[in-house]
């Protein structure tokens, strides 16, 4: 297992600086300077914070049966919820449903749509729709009649724009919100399957998406934010065409995961469409998804062991990519609370506590990521309320990380804080020292 030593030097003059330090591997290991190992005894036995199985806001049900099973509560809003006329958001709506969910001592998955199969409600604010100019179209999508934005209209493309920024700048970073999932077309998925596809008209044109990658990396400085793997399709989207917006701080998500054909080879279409982004994307970036509606048999057996569906159980999927959280909503109907939160537990970060050792005026930990991700916001190793100025933040799994902390004692009490938690969540370790 590969190691990062760090080397951190603080100053107690009357300006306290927070810490030179820097990984590198050939560092003279620090001192001992009087330290002596620490017992600790420490599991994991619960779903971890901003990881697991998702269930929808709305399926009350599970989610009171689950309880601290469920770390993740997914809802979608309509961009009509939040303006209707221009300038003017409401914002008590999503800070109600925020609240909400982080009084169940959860934090949320938003996804902003447009158009969905079978919805013929009008999700474009009143005053672009009432506009010169703009087209009400109400069209055949997977048979069904369905409301179809009209993206030739320039006042729906700037008002798209606008409301991402204007949604950062509240937003970005508040510890209610785990992430943001973004993008156009049914279920904002990225597609328009069997649906009358036409760029620039009922789907956003390679120039306007090509403003919105770019207007979403610089809004967001914190909330991880990610679009559907059908992004990679290079017919709809200018990803292919113009590389470097593939380097824009997005994540992924397959909302089709486990069915079939799934992963059979690297030309399969999922799996190209994950390798399309980087394999190594998961580095700085959430990846998840949900599990495949294709058919009622692939819902029925997503958490079947020892094979799952279709000969792969989930837990192997959550390991090739490195997923830190999934959609299930239906799967409180066929599998159990304990196999649940069994999976939920297979995603994403695991903390382990290799080594403990105190002093009476500080602490020298090392520890290491032994699950499928990172965790992508900041989090600290605390000793008796004192964090360390190093971040667990983009510890990938597999690797350690040795550091200090200027508190120590004969009876050091070692946790981990994060400030992107909501009142209840705990972020656990592991360790028998």
């Amino acid at each position: 297992m590969p190691t990062i030593s760090l080397r951190c030097v603080f100053l107690t003059t009357l300006v306290v600086m927070l810490g030179a330090c820097d990984a590198d591997p050939s560092s003279a290991p620090i001192a001992d300077d009087g330290l002596t190992p620490v017992s600790l005894t420490s599991s994991i036995n619960s779903v971890q914070p901003m990881t697991g199985i998702v269930f929808w806001t709305e399926n009350e049900e599970a989610l009171d049966a689950l309880g601290d099973a469920v770390q993740l509560e997914f809802s979608y809003l309509r961009y009509s919820d939040i303006v209707q006329q221009q300038g003017v958001y409401n914002w008590q709506k999503i800070d109600q449903l925020l609240d909400s969910v982080a009084q169940r001592k959860r934090q949320a998955i938003l996804r902003f749509r447009y158009t969905y199969p079978g919805d013929t409600g009008i999700t474009v604010p009143d005053y672009i729709v009432n506009s010169p100019g703009y087209t009400t179209v109400i069209a055949q999508v997977e048979a069904q009649n369905t409301f179809l934005p009209d993206w030739s209209h320039p006042e729906l493309e700037k008002f798209t724009l606008q409301f991402y920024a204007d949604f950062a700048a509240r937003y970005d970073g508040d510890p209610r919100l785990a992430m943001l999932q973004v993008g156009f077309g049914s279920y904002a998925e990225y597609h328009l399957y069997d649906g009358p596809m036409d760029l620039g008209r009922n789907f956003p044109d390679k120039t306007f998406q090509e403003a919105f990658f770019k207007k979403m990396h610089e809004s967001f400085n914190t909330t991880q934010w990610a679009v559907s793997i059908d992004a990679a399709n290079d017919e709809l989207t200018p990803l292919a065409a113009i590389p470097e917006l593939k380097n824009t701080s997005f994540g992924l998500f397959d909302d089709s995961l486990m069915h079939q054909h799934h992963s059979e080879s690297d030309t399969e279409y999922n799996r190209a469409s994950w390798l399309f982004f980087g394999a190594d994307r998961y580095h700085t970036n959430m990846m998840g998804g949900e599990f495949s509606y294709y058919s009622e048999y692939d819902q029925q057996n997503a958490l079947e062991l020892p094979n799952g569906p279709w000969g792969r159980n989930f837990e192997s999927f959550a390991e090739q990519y490195h997923l830190s959280y999934i959609i299930g909503n239906d799967q409180y109907s066929y599998h159990s609370l304990s196999r649940i939160k069994e999976a939920a537990m297979a995603t994403g970060y695991r903390f382990h506590i290799e080594q403990f050792e105190a002093s009476n005026t500080h602490s020298r930990i090392k520890m290491s990521n032994t699950g499928n991700a990172p965790i992508y916001y900041d989090a600290y190793p605390a000793v008796n309320g004192v964090r360390s100025t190093t971040s667990l933040k983009g510890l990938l799994p597999g690797t350690t990380l040795e550091l200090t902390v200027s508190s120590g004692g004969s009876n050091p009490k070692l946790t981990i804080e994060s400030d992107h938690l909501v009142p209840g969540q705990v972020i656990q370790f592991s360790a028998d020292l």
